[in-house]
């Protein structure tokens, strides 16, 4: 998806059968933060195992300050998604289906189970 500054805010352009659309990145983003902290907070021990594992550090002092990382995702939550965040999420497969009006509609993430009935 293309973003654009319109009177100094980020937008999100969607295509809709030509016509460009402008999306506030902002509410999105706040949205799909909001989304990822629950899910992290409900899955905190294993979250923070898998961090761990992938630094090949498990000790007490990394566990910390992942934990700390993890409270201060309010602090994200404030500024919004970074660019650079943005771009590797999708190079990573990760998708936001969002309506015309900003409204996410779905989240979809690479390795997670889907839990919809379709």
């Amino acid at each position: 998806m293309d973003v654009t500054i319109i009177g100094g805010e980020a937008q999100y352009v969607l295509d809709d059968n030509g016509f460009r659309r402008h999306i506030d990145a902002e509410t999105v983003d706040r949205q799909v933060l909001a989304q990822l902290q629950g899910q992290i907070e409900a899955n905190k021990e294993a979250v923070e195992q898998g961090i761990m594992k992938m630094m090949g550090s498990e000790d007490i002092f990394t566990k910390a300050a992942i934990d700390k990382s993890i409270k201060d995702m309010d602090q994200v939550l404030q500024q919004g998604i970074p660019d650079e965040a943005r771009q590797m999420l999708g190079m990573m497969g990760f998708r936001v289906v969002v309506d015309y009006h900003g409204e996410v509609l779905r989240i979809d993430q690479p390795g997670a189970a889907d839990d919809s009935d379709e």
